[in-house]
């Protein structure tokens, strides 16, 4: 987030294949020295399986044959299967990079089946109509089947998992949520690539009838995929049809090592938050261990959304929720370079290609091929190459645009009625090819024009780079102007900078696709290879470029095409992945609390003559976290619990809270037999937003409250203070909180990118010009960046407690944030398998005693030490124990001491 620089790859990426492999290997190796379990295989989960299904109807019962038949095969042979399965055409590169990962491990794709097809053209076969028979023989007939160009005797084969959609939800979460071009605001496709504005006038515009289908295909897909998982499978969700899988996923598989590709661009925050289900989409994704996106401005904008629209912090390791981290990271996907080489020498190629030189002898021939969606910016391509004619008349009649275009993702007559006519104006070619016409038109073509107003990955560009490198062995017709010895043209490739390979393909002419024609006769020369020109001008340039400029840039994309494959985009994703498993970019899985093992420690303790400890957080512990602090009152339930648990003389029941003593005197004073830890008693106009963690300390059956920090230096104080106003004066909405015993800056209020990159200069010139040379520590909070004496923090509470009751023979600490993590690492009290512990005096104990103290062995057991986080399991923690929300924390106290009892009162 610190810089804007834009690197296609990351360093170690840019290698070969088998060196990628090699890693694979060394991570696999290297996991299993660990003992971390793989199972080998990869789970891929597609929004379609790359096959599609036709039902065949069952063959009926025979009439009798008027005489027995002579020889068996008279009889209608049955089929041996109801099912005929073929290739779905289309995300040819995705498939291409998961199919090759089959050479490296067991390969499964899980996909919707689509519609399923009839025998009957045009027509096909509700999914409720097929029966559980006709699926099952379905599982089969895909575990048989075999694509053409796979070896027959590879074992290692890739199963195709069917997922079931009923009719209504299949197509409302692909046509509707997904696609839908009538209410932008709704469906994903259209949002994503920055169509926002183009129907935002609509009575549709707040309508979200499609996101239950979204939801419930999701959820389809989740249920599919914990069916079929295995301990060490490893997980790739694919695309934004399937946003919501990942946190699903993770709430069936906790320890589920999964990541999210976007293979469409990610728009900018600004854009995403129009979306109404944006938190829902968001929160879906961040159950990934890794987010991947094609780019790096892609990865940019995901996180910068976080970070704006749902206020979540990120780190070096990547975004933080709830203590579970998701990593960011950027990997390109290429074409099957060696498929495409392939077929570009294909026999039938070479005769449609000399036909093209000699139709258009002696013209330049310009090719581009899109989608007729509004978004491949073919409209304005159009306009474009008429301005060109416009400005540089010399070419009419020495040129031919060659147009294809393939069925648009949605309907768009509007933009066909447009291209249409515009084609006529023009007298351009418009049609569809072949796949061997097409490879020809690249192959002889002079120039090509890919100007997209907004696209993630473009397969033709990467095709049209191998097909200028094609070398012809009969070369009888001759070489004409610009051809490299054995028939490679070198043609050059002008490209839309809005597409999200324009870094990967740098050598191109790269291009504003909105920017059509503004300045007639540019100088061409004076631009720079990477800066963006209007259209016009970039056709004429490509069009007269040298031999020589022709050959260099070649060479560069040839290399950065045939480098970054699709193959090496699938090996680089399971080593990406696998870079995961040891748990640098997850957190620890931790168990939910034991009942029965709780309350069994607790008797056993309460048979003894020790005590029993109680470390309590209040905000999020005790009670909710609420919009308005002052409003988290203790509910009865609490003040029930907290009552009968202090009444008992063996438990010592202790508040550690960020709150302040007014607060905690107000709610809670009135129990005399629990203890407090809180902020002290802060100024009134100052606002409470975090407290100073233990700076005052009310023991149990007193009234008043002691000051840690009376014999402590906070001459350090002002200057922290300068550094401070520093900051406040150059990041609008921030400001300072000052304490008796610490001093916060708090930039909740200002922009959070900028607030978070001016929080990390502030810490780095604190840490290193302050914390070094006075007794103290800088925290870094939600928002916040507190700096307080070394003494006072929760820990150093906890530990003087301990410290005063040696004899607890049970210890139940709880807590929700980071400040509670110092609690946690206190009562870390057994290192390396010891079960006994001497505890030297604590600070806490020194300075308010005023002298040292002689350490003391402390009688409590390792199984009787309940640290709890209050969270999901997946927090990140230093607690043995979880729970999920404040009440469980009361329930389990009220547990302890035989449950709630009805008609308690409170002596409050």
């Amino acid at each position: 987030m610190h810089s804007f620089s834009e690197p296609y790859t990351r360093h170690g990426d840019d290698i070969s294949l088998d060196a990628v492999r090699a890693d694979i290997r060394a991570l696999h190796a290297h996991h299993a020295t660990a003992g971390i379990p793989l199972s080998g295989r990869v789970l891929h989960v597609c929004h379609y399986l790359p096959l599609t299904a036709t039902l065949n109807p069952r063959a009926g019962v025979l009439s009798p044959p008027p005489t027995p038949p002579t020889v068996p095969v008279d009889a209608p042979p049955r089929p041996s299967s109801i099912w005929t399965i073929a290739p779905r055409y289309g995300h040819a590169a995705m498939i291409s990079g998961i199919q090759s990962l089959a050479a490296t491990h067991e390969q499964l794709i899980i996909g919707w089946t689509g519609d399923i097809l009839s025998p009957t053209p045009s027509e096909h076969i509700s999914a409720d109509a097929v029966d559980a028979k006709d699926r099952a023989e379905l599982d089969e007939a895909l575990r048989a089947y075999q694509p053409k160009e796979s070896d027959p005797d590879d074992d290692r084969k890739i199963t195709y998992v069917p997922v079931w959609l009923d009719d209504k939800v299949g197509h409302g979460h692909y046509d509707g949520y997904c696609k839908q071009i009538v209410n932008l605001l709704e469906a994903l496709w259209p949002l994503f690539h920055y169509l926002l504005w183009q129907d935002v006038a609509t009575e549709y515009a707040s309508a979200d009838a499609h996101y239950p289908y979204y939801e419930s295909a999701n959820a389809a897909f989740a249920r599919k995929i914990a069916e079929v998982y295995q301990p060490g499978d490893l997980i790739w969700v694919h695309d934004y049809h399937l946003l919501l899988v990942p946190r699903l996923v993770r709430e069936a598989i906790p320890d589920v090592v999964l990541g999210l590709f976007v293979h469409t661009p990610f728009p900018s925050s600004e854009i995403f938050r129009c979306l109404p289900r944006r938190k829902e989409i968001l929160d879906g994704m961040l159950g990934a261990n890794l987010i991947c996106f094609q780019t790096y401005s892609y990865s940019r904008h995901f996180t910068s959304t976080c970070v704006r629209v749902c206020g979540y912090e990120t780190n070096a390791r990547g975004i933080d929720v709830e203590g579970h981290v998701t990593a960011i990271m950027h990997c390109p996907v290429g074409v099957d370079a060696e498929r495409v080489g392939r077929d570009i020498k294909r026999p039938g190629i070479q005769p449609k290609l000399e036909a093209l030189r000699t139709l258009y002898e002696g013209k330049k021939i310009i090719v581009g091929r899109d989608k007729l969606d509004v978004v491949k910016g073919v409209l304005q391509k159009l306009r474009a190459f008429e301005k060109l004619l416009q400005d540089y008349p010399e070419w009419i009649g020495n040129v031919v645009m060659i147009q294809v275009t393939s069925p648009a993702m949605t309907d768009s007559p509007k933009l066909e009625r447009a291209v249409s006519e515009l084609v006529a104006h023009i007298n351009g070619d418009h049609q569809s090819l072949k796949k061997d016409e097409f490879y020809a038109l690249l192959s002889v073509a002079d120039l090509a024009v890919i100007t997209p107003l907004r696209d993630g990955m473009n397969t033709t560009s990467m095709e049209f780079v191998i097909a200028q490198n094609r070398g012809d062995e009969d070369v009888s017709v001759g070489v004409r102007d610009g051809e490299g010895e054995g028939g490679g043209k070198n043609s050059p490739l002008v490209l839309s900078e809005f597409m999200g390979i324009s870094k990967h393909m740098e050598d191109a002419l790269l291009v504003n696709p909105w920017n059509l024609g503004l300045i007639a006769h540019a100088d061409a020369d004076s631009l720079a290879p990477a800066c963006a020109q209007d259209v016009a001008a970039a056709i004429n340039r490509g069009l007269l470029m040298s031999p020589e400029e022709k050959a260099r840039r070649q060479a560069k994309l040839y290399k950065v095409v045939t480098t970054h494959t699709s193959h090496s985009w699938g090996a680089l994703l399971v080593k990406m992945l696998l870079g995961q498993v040891d748990g640098k970019g997850q957190a620890r899985m931790t168990p939910y609390i034991p009942r029965e093992r709780l309350v069994g420690e607790y008797e056993r303790a309460g048979r003894g003559v020790g005590k029993r400890l109680f470390l309590l957080d209040y905000d999020g512990t005790l009670a909710p976290i609420v919009k308005t602090p002052s409003m988290a009152v203790p509910s009865a339930s609490t003040l029930e619990a907290l009552e009968r648990l202090s009444a008992d003389p063996k438990n010592i029941v202790y508040i550690i809270s960020g709150r302040d003593g007014a607060f905690l005197e107000q709610h809670l004073g009135h129990l005399r037999d629990v203890g407090f830890s809180g902020g002290g008693y802060a100024d009134a106009d100052v606002c409470i937003d975090s407290a100073e963690h233990g700076g005052f300390v009310r023991e149990r059956g007193s009234v008043e409250w002691v000051n840690f920090t009376e014999n402590l230096d906070m001459s350090w104080m002002g200057e922290v203070a300068e550094v401070f106003r520093y900051y406040t004066e150059r990041t609008a909405g921030s400001h300072i909180e000052f304490k008796k015993s610490s001093i916060t800056w708090h930039y909740r209020g200002s922009d959070p990118e900028w607030g978070l990159f001016q929080c990390r200069h502030c810490q780095d010139l604190l840490e290193n010009n302050l914390a070094n040379k006075r007794p103290i520590e800088v925290l870094v909070g939600k928002k916040n960046l507190e700096v307080r004496p070394i003494a006072v923090n929760k820990g150093e509470i906890v530990k003087r407690i301990l410290y005063k009751n040696p004899d607890a023979e049970f210890i139940f600490c709880a807590g929700d944030d980071k400040t509670d993590e110092d609690m946690f690492r206190s009562l870390l009290l057994f290192p390396n398998g010891t079960t006994e512990v001497t505890m030297p005096a604590p600070m806490s104990v020194t300075l308010v005693e005023g002298g040292p103290a002689p350490p003391v062995n402390l009688a409590i057991r390792p199984e009787a030490v309940f640290t709890t986080a209050v969270g999901h399991s997946s927090k990140r923690t230093l607690a043995g124990w979880h729970v999920t929300a404040p009440q469980e924390v009361v329930d389990h106290l009220l547990d302890l001491v035989g449950g709630p009892q009805e008609g308690f009162k409170s002596s409050l």
